[in-house]
């Protein structure tokens, strides 16, 4: 063990390449932040995980601090704040997650073994420099051909949220972020990596889709000059450590873009430099967005029971509300479905 304070988080085989590198970057930024030591438990696991089992073989991480975790006697859990509201399944059981920064976690100075979400930049911004070495690719595994002026590259999760019609952002956004993009550059073309590109050219028809090995997509999103970006955790370090990046478009609220009425799930995910779409297709700053985020908090009825589960007298019409959103997200998916199909007989 270090004489100093060491700072620790567990990597979980249940979490995403980017939660994962949430988990990393955090924990070492924090660690370097409070003059101490880092450890990462699992570290195994990084990238062999619920989408893939090759491992992070594209990087060479710094583990820090070989340690085990018996070796802690204490445990700290990120803070959760979550409202509770009928949009959805999830959340009238579970509560939304819209927590924000952790002051206490951010000021940790004592040998800990820490869990939580950690994807605020408050925890890290400063050590951005630091940052691009921490998570830099491999020379020969670094993507390059696809930086081009006129290319934008959408990165678009389809097969683990589809079923989840409050999180997987409808083909209007992704319409609305292409004609955002050629508002830049009116010749701007179009590429997708996913993780389901049947999925994909489906609910983008006309673009097409890809889903290279784990270090081309990642470093392909790293090195665009142009992102369209669906909710998901694994476009954010390849985005934030680019040098080449001039433009971003991800989803206003984030993981209820479809459902929000001002609420963000959560706030961490609110980042310098981004823009944010709404629905109807406007772009906002992270600035503009930070500040209505504020008011909302200060007028919203949602956040005065902030943390308060829905009481059991009133979930079943809750229920009866969340059942009625998710049956007019399946009507249509049914409605674009039948359209492909009469667009296919048609060009035959």
């Amino acid at each position: 063990m270090s004489g100093k304070p060491i700072i620790a988080t567990e990597i979980h085989t249940g979490q995403g390449l980017g939660n994962q590198l949430f988990c990393y970057v955090t924990v070492r930024s924090i660690a370097k932040r409070n003059d101490c030591d880092f450890s990462i438990l699992g570290a195994d696991t990084l990238a062999n995980n619920i989408h893939s089992q090759c491992g992070l073989y594209f990087m060479d991480l710094d583990t820090g601090v070989p340690t085990k975790k018996d070796d802690y006697t204490k445990i700290y859990n990120e803070k959760e704040d979550r409202l509770f509201i009928p949009n959805s399944k999830h959340d009238i059981e579970h509560g939304c997650y819209i927590t924000g920064t952790d002051e206490t976690l951010l000021n940790m100075k004592e040998t800990v073994l820490t869990y939580g979400n950690m994807q605020t930049e408050d925890y890290y911004l400063p050590y951005k420099e630091d940052i691009k070495e921490w998570l830099k690719v491999k020379p020969e595994y670094d993507c390059k051909e696809f930086s081009q002026d006129d290319l934008c590259i959408i990165h678009l999760r389809c097969t683990d949220y589809i079923g989840s019609p409050e999180l997987f952002v409808t083909k209007k956004y992704w319409m609305d972020g292409m004609k955002n993009m050629r508002k830049i550059n009116p010749n701007m073309r179009f590429m997708i990596i996913t993780n389901d590109v049947k999925e994909a050219e489906k609910l983008i028809p006309g673009v097409k889709a890809y889903n290279f090995d784990l270090a081309k997509d990642y470093s392909i999103i790293k090195n665009a000059k142009y992102l369209l970006l669906a909710n998901s955790s694994f476009a954010y370090f390849p985005a934030f450590t680019s040098d080449t990046i001039q433009y971003i478009i991800a989803p206003k609220y984030w993981a209820r873009h479809n459902v929000s009425d001002g609420y963000w799930a959560s706030e961490q995910n609110i980042y310098a430099g981004w823009h944010y779409q709404d629905r109807q297709g406007r772009v906002f700053s992270a600035e503009e967005c930070k500040k209505e985020l504020e008011h909302y908090k200060a007028t919203s009825e949602n956040y005065k029971h902030l943390n308060e589960p829905i009481p059991e007298e009133k979930k079943a019409a809750a229920y009866k509300k969340a059942a009625r959103f998710y049956k007019r997200a399946e009507l249509v998916r049914f409605w674009q479905a039948g359209k492909r199909k009469l667009r296919k007989m048609f060009t035959k």
